[in-house]
Parts: structure tokens; sequence; C-alpha cells
């Protein structure tokens, strides 16, 4: 067993926490409801034969009520009556006020936090600068859920420091959803220079995502002439169907969203390796919901049937087991954190050390997890689970941050020492 120290930081739900999204009256012109449109035809028009005064007076009002809440509201407006009038094919020539008026009907807030915050990820955050020596700025990414169950991507800033220190950022008053253009089904997000990226939420934005951006899978892609890249792989739920997608940014200011292809690309749980291995892209992945199995491509989009290398044999793993994020790369090889599902699907956290050259031979496992649910953290909205979706390797020192019963986050530390012990005794 490892000795892991815990943090008594908590990140809680926290229904405070609200963006100003579009409100779904109307729907989008690839699935369009003849009712619904009609009823959005009928709002606009009455907007549109409001007295300009009442039209200032309505407005005024309005941002009177949000002015302390959001920091983009009219250009958010702007935006939304925009999409609103070219899906309705109206050419009205409207004034400024009542375009904001228009877009304020078809808005709505969300607390997109208000019911959960789980699985986290991190990476080294790009801007390093004003670091004290042996502090690291970290990302943190976070499933948030609000009303609807909808999952959604949040992102907490913090910084690490030598003596197993985490100090979260404060977060903005003003959360900002991002501004999701879709192209067939490829989204591109992007938030203005000047968000903070503890205020950045990503949200669906495709019939794929329709229900959820489900527990990205962070990573820091070092690329040819070690260029760095940032890439996460999520579960993209329609509410009927999942499928893996891939995230992929440089600055956290801009994101791409887009489908994975191939066989492996219908289960959940994949999870790439931080550089490519014999020039091609790697990845841990859960084929047949039960066991591990590494794959290669070519293409960082194209998976498919991968080689079989892990399946449950210790008691706490014996229903299933799944990665837990990202290989990480030590001295001894890879470094993989895993999930298991035992008793009274009860989720605990263990690893195993994969070969450097040949990920697909495993060197050395837990027989016991390292992270087990006990005391208060077996209770939460899904009681006894413990789950993270990735970790980060300070040099022999291991930062895992990870969910108490899909609920809240908290943080750990462990020695990579003893683990390696551990895992090859």
């Amino acid at each position: 067993m490892n000795a892991i120290w815990h943090s008594e930081l908590l990140l809680s739900p926290d229904a405070s926490k609200v963006v100003i999204r579009p409100f779904e009256l109307a729907v989008e012109p690839r699935d369009s409801n003849p009712v619904q449109v009609s009823r959005a035809r009928r709002i606009v028009e009455a907007v549109l034969v409001m007295p300009e005064r009442s039209v200032a007076t309505e407005l005024a009002f309005v941002l009177e009520d949000f002015a302390d809440r959001h920091t983009e509201t009219r250009a958010f407006f702007e935006t939304r009556c925009e999409t609103i009038m070219t899906m309705l094919r109206n050419e009205s020539e409207v004034s400024p006020a009542r375009r904001q008026l228009i877009g304020a009907y078809f808005s709505l807030e969300y607390a997109y936090a208000a019911a959960a915050v789980m699985n986290p990820s991190v990476v080294v955050h790009p801007d390093q600068k004003g670091m004290k020596r042996g502090h690291t700025r970290i990302i943190l990414s976070l499933r948030t859920v609000g009303e609807g169950h909808i999952s959604s991507i949040a992102f907490r800033e913090a910084e690490l420091g030598p003596d197993a220190e985490v100090i979260l950022s404060d977060v903005p008053n003003s959360s900002i959803a991002a501004h999701s253009k879709v192209t067939g089904d490829t989204v591109t997000m992007t938030v203005s220079a000047d968000t903070p990226v503890s205020a950045t939420v990503l949200f669906p934005a495709t019939p794929a995502q329709r229900n959820g951006l489900e527990d990205l899978r962070m990573t820091q892609f070092t690329g040819p002439g070690a260029r760095t890249k940032y890439y996460g792989t999520f579960t993209a739920y329609s509410g009927q169907q999942i499928s893996s997608q891939l995230l992929e940014t440089s600055d956290f200011r801009s994101f791409t969203l887009r489908p994975l292809r191939g066989a492996a690309s219908a289960n959940k749980g994949m999870a790439l390796f931080p550089r490519k291995i014999d020039g091609q892209y790697a990845m841990i992945g859960r084929q047949d919901n039960e066991n591990l199995y590494f794959l290669t491509s070519p293409e960082i989009d194209l998976w498919e049937d991968g080689t079989f290398f892990a399946a449950p044999i210790h008691p706490w793993e014996l229903i299933q087991i799944g990665n837990c994020g990202s290989p990480i790369e030590i001295e001894e090889g890879w470094l993989l954190l895993t999930h298991g599902v035992g008793a009274v699907r009860q989720y605990a956290i263990g690893a195993m050390l994969l070969d450097r050259d040949d990920p697909s031979k495993v060197l050395g496992r837990t027989a016991q997890p390292i992270i087990s649910p006990v005391d208060d953290t077996r209770n939460g909205y899904v009681p006894n689970v413990v789950y993270t979706c990735g970790a980060l390797a300070l040099g022999r020192r291991l930062f895992i941050p990870y969910a108490i019963s899909d609920s809240r986050v908290t943080f750990g530390w462990l020695s990579i020492d003893d683990m390696v012990a551990n895992l090859l005794s």
C-alpha cells in the first residue's frame, strides 16, 4: 500500500457560478420544429413592433438585473439575435437596443456547477511567469453538472508548491460560456483574450454532445521540435449514445472539438499518450467495457482495435478496470493510474507500470488500491466512488486530483519512489 497525503481542500457544487447560454426555444435549422419556429417568430415579431421607448425600458431592466453577474451580456444578446434572425430568415433593419432585447428572450442563465463537480484531470499551465522556485502553475479540467444533468467542461487554475501545497486561484464572479462555431461535426470554441482560464466553460454544441461533455482526460503532448499542444479525450453523450471525441488547444482561449473515428471510438475512457511511440500516436482504451488495450495509429483521430494487455484480477477491480487518465512517463516506464470496480460497484484507484518501449507489457500493478472510498468520501451523488481523469508527476512526486462520489473534488500526493517499489515488489 502507498501512503497518500490528502489535502483538506474541496471543490464543491456551487449554484452561484452561472453563465449566459442560448435558450433553445427556437431550435437550430438542422432539426427545426415548426411549432418551435412559429413560437420564435411570434416573440421576434412582438419585439419588432414594440415602441422604441418600451424596448429601451425593457432592455434596461434586463441589463440592470444581470449587470453584476456577467461581463459580456450585450455582446451575447447581439450574437443570439443574429442566430435567431438568420434562422427565421428575417432581414428587418433593427436598432442595437431592439437586437439585444430579442437576444435576451432567447437566452437563459445556467448554473453549470450546481449539481456536481467531478472527474478532474491536470496539466502544467502554459504560463509559468512569476512562479517562485519549486512552484508550478497548473490547469485543472473539471466535469461540472447543472440542471438536467448536463455535463460541461470547466477549468480551474492553481499553484502547486514544494511542500505539497495546493493553492487554488480565485474564480471570477462572471464565468464565460465559450462561443461555439459548428462546421459539420467539428466545433471551434473561443473566448476573448482577457477571459481567465478559470472563468471559461465549454458546453455541448452538436447533436452528438447534446447531453454532455464528460470526463476530459487532458495531456500535454510533445510533438516534432518539442512543440507542445494540449489534447484531451472525452465522452460525448447525445442522451442516447456515447462516442469518444478529441479536444485540442494551445492556449486555452481557442479549442477544437471533433469526433474520433474507427472501431475503438465507440467506447468510453480513451486516454492519449503524451508523445508518439515508434512514430505512432498511442492510446489506452477499453474496447470491451472490461479490459485494457494498447492502441496505436498514424492519425490522431483514427483508432481501430488495439492489443489486449490487462484484465481484472484483484478483488477490488473484479467487475471491470479502466484507465484514470493519460499515462505518465517516469524513469522506470509509463505510470498508468487505473480504476477498478469491485463488490457493490465500489470504484477505487490503482496503478500499473508499463514498459517504456512496449506499453502493452505490464511490469507491475498494485494488488490493493492506492485510493479507496472511506468515511465521508463514500457519500455523494453516486456513493462509494473515487475517480480521476489524470494526474501529474513533479519530480518524484505524483499529484492526484480526484473526485469523491461524483460530487466534489479533492487532492492527494504520492511518492513515486514508494509507488514504484510497490509496483515492482
